[in-house]
This record gives structure tokens, C-alpha cells and sequence, in this order.
């Protein structure tokens, strides 16, 4: 039981973070940018080439002395264009083709705190928080199953632990269909 107590004490911060930014993402609360919107003067128009494009962006975000996001960048097709979207917990970068073919739009997306922690509950944060994020999944897990194998050993507790698991399922099942 005392271990079970300081997991849970050493958690509490993370699992704070995720439950909150969980349940406001559910009612559409997603925090905000700060946006800065620059021209890149291009030699040929935008491909469907994501190197490229990355390059393309972190050649100005290092003109302009930006650090890059820390997640993974993506090329998404619109109409016949394609624009470049990297997303990370701090900064977000929008690469993306204007009317004029050797003109494009650089956005520089700079997280409010909110979303920053969202970001980072959406695994758009680096390496470290992904392994912390995986390791407080783990002892999260560890917690549910241990807590209900101490309240099953317990004699007064095993009736109400198994209609309680019972009711948490079938709710469980109720929602995921309905949904």
C-alpha cells in the first residue's frame, strides 16, 4: 500500500495534466497560437516533396533564429497544391503555396501554455516527454491493477469490487456504443 500511495503522489503532476487537457479537448477547449505570417521568395513552385519542404522551412526558421518543433512534419495534399505542417509542443510551422507559384506562406505558430501542454498530450513533444509520457501510462496501469487486487483481497471490499468493475464495464461498453 505504500508503494502504491508514493506512485500515486509521484504521478499526480502528469496524470493532473493529462486529465485536464483530456476532458477541455473533449468540449472543444484547445489553447491557442500566437501566428506570425512571413512570404518565402521560391526558384520553383511547391511539390509534394516533404524533405524539401522541410528544408525549405528550416532554412527561414534558422534566418529568423526559430528553433524547429519537435514533432514530426507531414505534407498534406489541397487541391493540386500540397502544403508542409510540422507541429511540435512549442511552435507549429505551416508551409503552404499562395495564387502566385513562386510565392509561398510561412506560419509561425507559437504555442499559448495551454496548448502547449495539450500539444505534448497529443505526443507532439519530444523524445523524453514520450518516454515520460509512456511511463506514466505504465504506472498509471500499474496502479488501476494493483488497487483493484488490494480491494479483492480484502474480504468486506470483494463484493462491491466486482459489481463496481462490472458497472465501469458495462458503462464502458454503453458509451463506446453510443458514441
Amino acid at each position: 500500500m505504500k508503494m502504491h500511495a508514493l506512485l500515486a503522489a509521484f504521478i499526480l503532476p502528469v496524470a493532473i495534466m493529462f486529465f485536464v487537457t483530456g476532458a477541455l479537448y473533449t468540449w472543444g477547449v484547445k489553447g491557442g497560437y500566437d501566428t506570425t505570417t512571413h512570404e518565402l521568395h521560391l526558384k520553383k513552385p511547391i511539390q509534394g516533396e516533404l524533405t524539401e519542404l522541410v528544408v525549405l522551412a528550416k532554412n527561414e526558421l534558422k534566418r529568423q533564429n526559430v528553433e524547429p518543433p519537435s514533432g514530426q512534419a507531414k505534407i498534406k495534399k489541397i487541391g493540386s497544391s500540397y502544403k508542409l505542417e510540422w507541429t511540435g509542443s512549442n511552435i507549429d510551422v505551416v508551409v503552404e503555396p499562395t495564387l502566385q507559384p513562386l510565392i509561398a506562406k510561412l506560419q509561425i505558430k507559437n504555442t499559448s501554455w495551454h496548448r502547449q501542454f495539450v500539444q505534448l498530450h497529443k505526443a507532439k513533444g519530444g523524445t523524453p516527454f514520450k518516454v515520460y509520457a509512456a511511463a506514466f501510462a505504465a504506472a498509471l496501469l500499474l496502479l488501476l491493477v494493483s488497487g483493484f487486487i488490494m480491494a479483492w483481497q480484502m474480504p468486506k471490499l470483494r463484493k462491491l469490487t466486482i459489481v463496481s468493475a462490472s458497472l465501469g464495464m458495462a458503462l464502458f461498453a454503453v458509451m463506446v456504443i453510443s458514441s
